[in-house]
């Protein structure tokens, strides 16, 4: 297939090397000196098995777009509007659309800037880009994907190129699922500087994930959606399986760059409030991570 990710940061730059490894062609659309560098040198892809260098097509335009069979697309929570917008003129009315962010509503956002179906994603990695054109990763891969016509094929094509991927008849719940264990790891990682496995050791840590889990399940139970399978023991075992994994909020803090904990921790804050439902340590957690961003 002919695949272009808009915002191609950690996670967009590690599916776009494994596609790339697996027969696609694959344009990366990133910011000025992750093109420059893909551009010059090819995509440093970093595993624990070894580094290798995978060649591509790097721009800073939504128009390298143009002519894409499907686009991935993978920019903060708060570009969404904004990414939908530059990409609508540069789409064949073909073109298959993913969301693979972070929140549960991107898809939906996406939607209304689009004017189109977005596939909304779940995604089960750590990543991180460790320089200009760079990116390392920690571990995990899967990817689960909503139903639609062109699911099952995705989900193959994926699955050859190296990708878990599986498709969900409740992938509502399924982003659910997935933002409860970012709003549990998250906003420690950012606020303590620790990557999971080491705040995970201090005492009192595992009742403060606990709470904030159960916080977010009774959001959920309100608002009516199923979140699938033990989330709380997806929660413990996230510090076991990426034990030096720092969160993608702890990097952006890092960099002086905007976080998504407003789509995280604060979008169960603002739920809970509308709905009467008290989310006092997740409001706390929301509330630290702001005040680090300003």
């Amino acid at each position: 297939m002919k695949i272009a990710i808009m915002g191609a940061g950690a996670v967009g730059c590690y599916y776009g090397g494994l596609l790339v490894l697996g027969g696609h062609e694959v344009t990366l659309i990133a910011r000025a000196r992750h093109a420059e560098a893909v551009n010059l040198h090819g995509l440093r892809l970093e595993r624990q098995d070894g580094s290798i260098y995978v060649k591509m097509r790097a721009s800073t335009e939504a128009e390298a777009a143009r002519g894409a069979e499907l686009v991935l697309v993978c920019v903060k929570s708060a570009d969404s509007a904004a990414a939908g917008a530059a990409l609508r003129p540069f789409l064949g009315q073909e073109t298959v659309v993913l969301s693979l962010q972070n929140g549960v509503d991107n898809a939906e956002r996406l939607q209304g800037a689009l004017g189109r179906t977005v596939i909304p994603t779940v995604v089960y990695v750590g990543t991180e880009m460790a320089g200009p054109g760079h990116v390392r990763h920690h571990g995990g891969g899967r990817l689960v994907l909503g139903e639609s016509p062109a699911s099952a094929a995705l989900a193959e094509a994926f699955t050859r190129a190296g990708i878990p991927t599986e498709i969900s008849n409740n992938v509502l719940g399924a982003l659910w699922a997935k933002m409860i264990l970012n709003c549990a790891y998250n906003a420690i990682s950012a606020i303590t500087r620790l990557p999971y496995g080491r705040f995970a050791q201090f005492s009192g840590t595992e009742q403060i994930l606990r709470d904030v889990v159960t916080e977010c399940l009774a959001v959920a139970a309100r608002l009516r959606v199923a979140v699938p399978g033990d989330v709380s023991g997806a929660v413990r075992q996230i510090a076991l399986t990426m034990p030096e994994q720092c969160s993608s909020t702890a990097q952006d803090l890092a960099r002086g760059k905007p976080t998504e904990i407003d789509y995280l921790n604060g979008y169960i804050v603002r739920q809970g409030e509308a709905l009467g439902v008290p989310v006092p340590v997740n409001r706390v957690l929301h509330t630290l991570v702001k005040m680090l961003e300003a």
